[in-house]
């Protein structure tokens, strides 16, 4: 998505109300009625964020990737929503001892969605021409691939050096595996191997897959889905009070009294790796000042976010729990508006005036959170909603900003604190030297524990603030069955999703 790892800031980007996380299990059935699933069902899902077009090559946003991969687009390894990395177009792999040489063995019998055959060709020109073509979204994960090969059914890729993350890259969209030569028009089509086919979009409304017959896996659970895009909370309660729609995602937990009242959904919890992300621009001024930072951070009452939204967990570090190297950072940085004055004092500073730049789509609850906890150790802060072009233009692109807000939904994207080209300006040589130890090592554990020191380290130098873990939070009709609950704003596999 953007830079090396995707701002996954234009993916749910909007969920309209704060989502936060406090969390239950995964895909957790429902209370349904006693009828068997039909097979003929067509299930309606409520989503908050349309995407613009629909290349999934070049295109930001997990906006895409919460519809298309999985379920139009599949990789040779794939992932559970608990983040476990599973076997995709690939029944199997093997990594050699060195960590330089991964084997995958091809399924035979996979069909594009035009009804041409995958073959292991397909395979080594996409990942080939992933790596080799900037444009495309997630291209320098395969940075350290040296070579991509076939024979037979087996693929080979040799590394350079050892790259821990290799794997979990090829479960998004580094791994996706297209058709060579195809002549699809990706930005309105698609052909994929999954286990739905894209079959209408209406743009400014909806998109609809179809059941794909030829599917080389288990056949999905329902003919049809259909993803009705509905921005306003309040707009998609209704709709679905009024049984327009079966499964309401990125709801707002405040109302989950009033949907499930008559007994006709049930809100589900899950955990995400959402990250309510506070940057602070550090290249001048105040805020190259550790002291100013960290006063800022001992300002916010992060269980205020909770607590507005009916849900969550606070978070103090860069790393959500369902990542690896999570570590409860809370002592870093506890509400402590006396310790915020004297920091701010320490450091000479007063009557400090701040702007805070944050996408227009967001709750107002959050900037009004910050300014009344901001004002009470005696900083003013400004707030400018601009439209997300003007903060991808200002604040991603050319950095001018002094605070900004995004969620950042990615997993695994630690990576964007030990690159001093990001927008957030933090610039670390040892959060670098450790993120590029944990790449290295052959052993996920130590490569954990790198990341967990290399975490640390980011908090307690105050370059962020992270005002809350976020959430799946999902209302569920009692019709329905096998929707997931955990990191549905990154990715939504509807496969074993039924309808009574």
């Amino acid at each position: 998505m953007f830079g090396r790892t995707s701002l996954a800031a234009a993916a749910l980007l909007a969920a309209g109300a704060l989502v936060l996380s406090a969390c239950t299990g995964g895909t957790t059935p429902t209370p349904s009625n006693t009828g068997e699933p039909d097979p003929d069902a067509s299930a309606i899902i409520r989503l908050v964020l349309e995407p613009g077009n629909l290349d999934i090559r070049e295109t930001a946003g997990a906006a895409l990737d919460q519809i298309l991969v999985d379920n139009i687009y599949q990789g040779l390894v794939s992932r559970t929503p608990e983040q476990e990395i599973v076997p995709g177009l690939a029944s199997d792999w093997t990594i050699s001892s060195d960590a330089l040489t991964y084997t995958f063995t091809l399924r035979e019998g996979v069909v594009f969605h035009d009804g041409q055959e995958l073959t292991p060709q397909d395979v080594v020109w996409s990942l080939q021409t992933r790596k080799d073509t900037p444009g495309w979204r997630d291209s320098a994960r395969l940075a350290n691939v040296a070579s991509i090969t076939a024979d037979g059914q087996e693929i080979t890729l040799t590394l350079t050096e050892p790259d821990s993350s290799l794997l979990w890259n090829l479960t998004g969209r580094a791994g996706i595996i297209l058709k060579e030569g195809d002549t699809v028009d990706y930005k309105t089509a698609a052909n994929g191997t999954g286990p739905f086919v894209l079959d209408t979009w209406r743009q400014g409304d909806s998109i609809t897959y179809t059941r794909n017959d030829a599917y080389w896996g288990d056949a999905a659970q329902v003919a049809e889905v259909v993803f009705d895009y509905i921005p306003d909370n309040q707009a998609a309660l209704n709709a679905a009070l009024a049984g327009e729609v079966d499964v309401v995602t990125g709801f707002d937990a405040n109302l989950t009294e009033q949907i499930e009242a008559d007994g006709g959904f049930t809100v589900e919890l899950g955990q995400s790796t959402d990250k309510g992300t506070l940057a602070f621009n550090q290249t001048s001024g105040p805020l190259a000042d550790q002291r100013v930072r960290q006063a800022i951070r001992h300002a916010i009452d992060h269980e205020a976010f909770v607590e507005a939204d009916a849900s969550g967990s606070t978070l103090f570090g860069p790393i959500p729990e369902l990542d690896p190297g999570h570590e409860d950072l809370a002592d870093v940085a506890p509400f402590d508006v006396e310790a915020a004055q004297a920091l701010l004092a320490e450091a000479d500073v007063e009557d400090l005036e701040l702007t805070l730049t944050i996408p227009n789509f967001y709750s107002t609850t959050i900037p009004q959170i910050l300014v009344s906890n901001l004002n009470a150790v005696g900083i003013t802060l400004q707030v400018n909603a601009v439209d997300f072009p003007t903060w991808l233009n200002d604040v991603y692109i050319n950095q001018d900003y002094d605070l900004s807000f995004v969620l950042h939904t990615e997993a695994r994207d630690f990576e964007n604190w030990a690159n001093p080209d990001y927008y957030f300006t933090y610039d670390n040589a040892e959060v670098q030297d450790l993120y590029a130890q944990s790449l290295a090592a052959t052993d996920e554990a130590e490569a954990a524990e790198l990341l967990a020191e290399a975490a640390r380290i980011v908090s307690e130098d105050a370059a962020g603030d992270w005002l809350f873990s976020g959430a799946s939070v999902v209302a569920v009709g009692s019709s329905i069955t096998g929707m997931p609950s955990i990191n549905v704003n990154e990715r939504l596999d509807l496969a074993e999703l039924t309808k009574r």
